[in-house]
């Protein structure tokens, strides 16, 4: 369930019509419902609340200030993968004993950071990045708690681009070699093992592959714990999947329930990282139909969103629903159409081959389930400025990040001198 439904004849998000936020902020814009977010979050923790556990929101989903705060009121840490995340993290107010900081490539300046700030713990994904983090650590004076993420060859069955759990993967550590690369972890004078994280993928769409993962990592715990290394927090990772067109991915609830007789008797503490399930129907990229255009062989509606605005459709080949802001225009004849936008590639597409009512220049639309992996994959590609992106909370539109200048687009940015 989202709050984006029509009423009155258009488009909502909560007791806001979509329209009056183009005719205020403008458009392309992304809109985002705080009744969403806090609902799918609750939903999601209370799924899990016979277990001791930690729900770290994958931030690299929607890292924006004011949902990470959002995210922080409601109880919830943070799964970071860069220093800037970290940054991010503790200026919204996430509990540093919250946050989890993953990622293949952590820089040393990095690792202080996290180690400075007295985060919950780093997930090591190679013998090389354990070395810098106890390098790190001792030139600190200090101890680095870690679990080693392990690789258990799951397919996840998703896109391969987002598939993290297979051999060839180039994340975690072969699950042939965990236990030795744990007893070398606990051997650093300044390593304190604490855990043991798997995370096989995202948009996942079955509960088998949770729980595969899950039977694998559990042995390892327990041949850990007679080798008198014990686990305190088992991450499962995250990777819940969400409906984009017809899937029908498992709710919150029944993950727990499949993986519940695994881990009842575990006494260690379930960190999990969902992102998207969380997000991802939480948000729209509002947009407007510039122009449409009649080619040789196909018929295009120009908006003026673009693959720099949302690129999953151009990197993915990913279904977003399309919807006329005006319900009137979303019951209209259908038409077979690519929803394309101004930049100069081929590949800048919201759509193609889509089945869409008859629209006209300045009619708006609704690129829905935008929440995660929207802005926070946007870019500057053809010297375009970073959309706004908006909060809707009990009636009230919340500009929650302005929209770019060309100012923007070139700060940072100098001439030398002999150039002049």
């Amino acid at each position: 369930m989202n709050d984006f439904q029509y009423r009155e004849g258009e488009l909502y998000c909560e007791d806001v019509p979509l329209s009056r936020i183009a005719k205020e902020v403008g458009t392309p814009c992304y809109v985002y419902s705080h009744h969403t977010l806090v609902r799918h979050f609750r939903v999601y923790d209370s799924a899990f609340q016979n277990i001791p556990h930690i729900v770290a929101f994958a931030m690299k989903a929607n890292s924006n200030l004011a949902v990470l705060r959002m995210m922080a009121k409601e109880g919830s840490g943070v799964d970071i993968v860069s220093g800037g995340e970290l940054f991010r993290a503790l200026k919204a107010g996430v509990p540093p004993g919250k946050i989890v900081f993953a990622g293949v490539g952590k820089k040393p300046e990095e690792i202080r950071d996290a180690l400075k700030a007295d985060i919950l713990m780093f997930n090591v994904e190679s013998s090389a990045e354990l070395q810098a983090i106890n390098d790190v650590a001792a030139s600190m004076g200090v101890k680095a708690r870690v679990a080693l993420r392990i690789n258990p060859d799951i397919d996840p069955k998703t896109h391969p681009y987002i598939s993290t759990g297979l051999k060839k993967s180039k994340f975690g550590i072969a699950a042939d070699r965990a236990i030795e690369e744990f007893k070398a972890a606990a051997a650093f004078s300044h390593i304190e093992v604490v855990g043991l994280h798997a995370h096989i993928g995202s948009q996942l769409t079955q509960v088998a592959p949770f729980v595969e993962s899950l039977k694998k990592v559990l042995t390892m715990v327990q041949t850990l714990a007679e080798q008198g290394i014990p686990i305190r927090y088992l991450n499962i990772g995250g990777g819940l999947g969400i409906t984009y067109s017809d899937e029908t991915p498992p709710e919150p609830k029944d993950l727990a329930a499949a993986i519940f007789p695994l881990v009842r008797d575990l006494k260690c503490v379930l960190i999990m990282e969902p992102g998207r399930v969380i997000v991802g129907n939480a948000g729209v990229l509002l947009t407007k139909v510039l122009y449409t255009k009649d080619g040789e062989t196909k018929r295009f509606l120009i908006v003026d969103a673009a693959m720099n605005d949302l690129i999953r459709p151009s990197l993915y080949d990913a279904h977003h629903d399309i919807k006329p802001v005006y319900e009137n225009v979303a019951r209209g004849a259908k038409e077979t159409v690519d929803v394309v936008g101004p930049v100069c590639e081929s590949g800048d597409f919201l759509a193609k081959d889509r089945a869409m009512p008859e629209m006209n220049a300045g009619d708006l639309m609704a690129v829905m389930s935008a929440g995660a992996y929207g802005f926070v994959m946007s870019s500057n590609y053809n010297s375009r400025p970073r959309v706004p992106e908006v909060l809707v909370h009990e009636g009230q539109i919340h500009v929650i990040r302005a929209r770019e200048s060309y100012d923007d687009l070139v700060h940072g940015e100098q001439i030398p001198a002999f150039l002049s």
